[in-house]
């Protein structure tokens, strides 16, 4: 039989968990709603059932969407982000990628029925305790410690079945805290573009210094945590990066102080290299990644298009962009190159599009 001794050693000193207690998305995932469409979310799908059922069959595509993008635009909806709420230290989600592999250890060896021999239920009853319910006192005073054997009186109505339940769970929201903590990593880089001018004048050869930032962030976390975390689960963690890149930068034209032709160049260069990025992550699903990001690149494209070829792509092409997502491009001016005279407004934009599409 395997000893997990040393395993139960570390996961019963939570030292490691006040260490994110503070942090944005350890709140996040608590809230109601986020939890609630984080369920729901179609890339919870790679992930083991903490009950041992069968994970529910997908969403059709559109529902998929809806769910997605809801929760993309309730994460979004919090910026600015600030950097003190989130982990800069890579060796703290590391840990996180640990903790979890580990928890997902013992709970396949309390099913196998490998942990017997070095487990009693005491130590699981003190375990979930005080990691499953940070809010309840732990032996707070000596006469608490004094009559710690009484607590275990009670624990043969749970079997250890139960407790690899539970440990399962907190494996997957271990997974869940890193998924969000790199969603709120790349719009706390992603922010920087509103306040940027993108007013060039020769063609941009290198992606912003700020998503060179987060790529190398996601190439160098990516590998540190292959050791812990199969492929499949880093492409959860990593997985909801896409479509949030590809929104904030679509968002971020609304607020953009001005760009010109030559200053699209390095926002596509952007999507580009988060493209290769995210490809080189095993069990990415390279389909769903380049549709969101040519979504992203076809968008600020655009901004470069004659007026009415523009009204023609968007005739072929209605369903590919939001109405509002057409209004904002609209008040950077569509294709607004000298001599053009069909300069795209805001108003000729909604007069083209069906009033139902607001």
């Amino acid at each position: 039989m395997t000893d997990i001794s040393p395993i139960y050693r570390f996961l019963t000193d939570i030292s490691w968990k006040y260490q994110f207690l503070e942090k944005q998305s350890y709140m996040l995932i608590g809230r109601h709603d986020i939890e609630k469409l984080m369920r729901r979310d179609p890339a919870t799908s790679c992930l083991p059932n903490p009950f041992g059922q069968p994970n529910m069959e997908r969403n059709a595509y559109d529902v998929d969407v809806e769910v997605e993008m809801e929760l993309c635009n309730l994460l979004l909806s919090l910026r600015p982000i600030k950097q003190e709420n989130l982990i800069r230290d890579d060796n703290k989600l590391i840990l996180l990628a640990s903790l979890s592999d580990s928890l997902e250890y013992v709970a396949d060896s309390i099913e196998s029925g490998h942990v017997y021999k070095h487990l009693h239920l005491g130590s699981c009853h003190k375990y979930h305790g005080r990691l499953g319910n940070a809010s309840n006192p732990v032996e707070e005073n000596g006469k608490q410690k004094g009559h710690h054997h009484s607590r275990t009186s009670s624990l043969p109505s749970r079997n250890l079945a139960s407790f690899a339940d539970e440990y399962r769970k907190l494996a997957i929201d271990c997974l869940k805290f890193l998924r969000v903590e790199m969603q709120l990593e790349t719009i706390f880089h992603m922010q920087e573009m509103t306040s940027r001018e993108y007013l060039d004048d020769q063609d941009a050869e290198e992606p912003d210094d700020f998503f060179i930032s987060l790529t190398a962030q996601i190439t160098r976390r990516d590998e540190e945590m292959a050791p812990f975390v199969a492929g499949v689960k880093r492409n959860y963690i990593f997985g909801g990066i896409c479509t949030i890149a590809a929104n904030a930068s679509m968002k971020a034209l609304a607020d953009m102080k001005s760009i010109n032709l030559f200053g699209v160049q390095p926002i596509c260069r952007n999507s580009i290299a988060l493209e290769q990025a995210l490809a080189a992550i095993p069990s990415i699903d390279s389909e769903t990644l380049q549709q969101r990001l040519d979504r992203f690149r076809i968008y600020y494209e655009l901004l470069n298009m004659p007026f009415k070829a523009l009204l023609a792509f968007i005739s072929e092409h209605e369903n590919l962009f939001t109405a509002t997502e057409l209004v904002h491009k609209s008040s950077k001016g569509l294709g607004a190159r000298k001599g053009d005279p069909g300069c795209c407004t805001r108003s000729v934009v909604r007069d083209f599009i069906p009033p139902v599409a607001f």
